[in-house]
């Protein structure tokens, strides 16, 4: 009686209702078709535009080019100081910002009680966030150039990028931390853990890809700056004599020496820097990934 009932039912159920049986309605295929085309379109523009670049300056990056220093008597027009003053810049900016950024992080998701505070720290991280990097610049050289006295030089352009990649690093940890279970905090703690144990040994490295990938994406935000060093770092590009003094000069990075390459209508080794630059973003947001991958694949093993 009760398989009567089912196939009686089932026959007289309408086959469209069922997920297979539906009705491909016009609207889905437009809209569809209309995702799959924006999704083309922005394929098409970056093809487009490594292609262009490639085309125009991959002839003009040779050994020399990467490996020699511009000098007006050699007549050379060479990057390498700018590329060593790029390495400066990106490795003390990381120094200073990424204790501070995960510090932040730790602080208002594991210790902060939620309340206005806490909301208020969120909000100026997310303004900072916003703020036009041209006002870095200016900020940068009032207070690090000319009110401490530190003028343009390489020091000056990583405190100021210090300031712009904060909110990205704070972030990205936050909302890292908020990925891993609260179970593995309650069971830390339950066994006698104290918390900053819990939070070094457990949180932190469950953690570690979305902390990875922030502060290598934060890496390639500071290697595509320009504005703000324009302002603070200068456009030096001489060879450092010393290590460490080095850090008190005036240092330009590969996107000062493109913006001062085309405004002297050298368009050559102008796309020469551009490539240069195309292939650290593209080594560094495929290093993110890999890291990324390889993190997650160990955590979850």
């Amino acid at each position: 009686m009760t398989s009567d009932m089912a196939v009686s039912i089932h026959g007289d159920s309408d086959p469209r209702d069922s997920i297979y049986g539906r009705r491909v309605r016009p609207s889905d295929v437009l809209l569809t078709g209309i995702i799959y085309g924006c999704a083309g379109l922005s394929i098409l523009l970056l093809a487009g535009i490594l292609g262009y670049a490639f085309v125009r300056g991959l002839p003009h990056v040779t050994w020399s080019f990467l490996s020699t220093a511009s000098s007006a008597t050699k007549g050379t027009y060479g990057i390498l100081g700018n590329i060593i003053n790029t390495l400066y810049i990106v490795v003390i900016t990381l120094l200073i910002a990424t204790p501070l950024g995960i510090g932040s992080a730790v602080y208002l998701n594991e210790y902060a009680k939620p309340g206005r505070a806490v909301r208020l720290i969120e909000f100026t991280t997310e303004t900072l966030s916003g703020i036009p990097s041209i006002i870095f610049g200016l900020f940068g050289m009032v207070f690090f150039g000319n009110t401490l006295g530190l003028g343009y030089s390489i020091l000056t352009g990583a405190l100021t990028l210090t300031l712009m990649i904060l909110p990205l690093i704070t972030r990205t940890t936050q909302e890292a931390l908020k990925t891993v279970p609260d179970s593995y905090r309650h069971g830390a703690l339950g066994i006698g853990a104290t918390k900053w144990y819990m939070i070094r040994t457990i949180l932190l490295p469950s953690a570690m890809p979305g902390i990875l990938t922030g502060v290598i994406l934060a890496i390639g935000r500071i290697v595509g700056e320009s504005a703000a060093l324009l302002f603070t770092a200068g456009s030096g590009y001489y060879l450092p004599r010393n290590l460490f003094s080095k850090i008190f000069e005036s240092g330009g990075t590969l996107t000062i020496q493109l913006y001062l390459f085309m405004q002297k209508a050298k368009y050559n080794e102008a796309f020469g820097v551009a490539v240069v630059l195309l292939v650290i973003v593209l080594g560094i947001n495929g290093l993110a990934k890999y890291l990324s991958y390889k993190l997650n694949v160990e955590t979850n093993a």
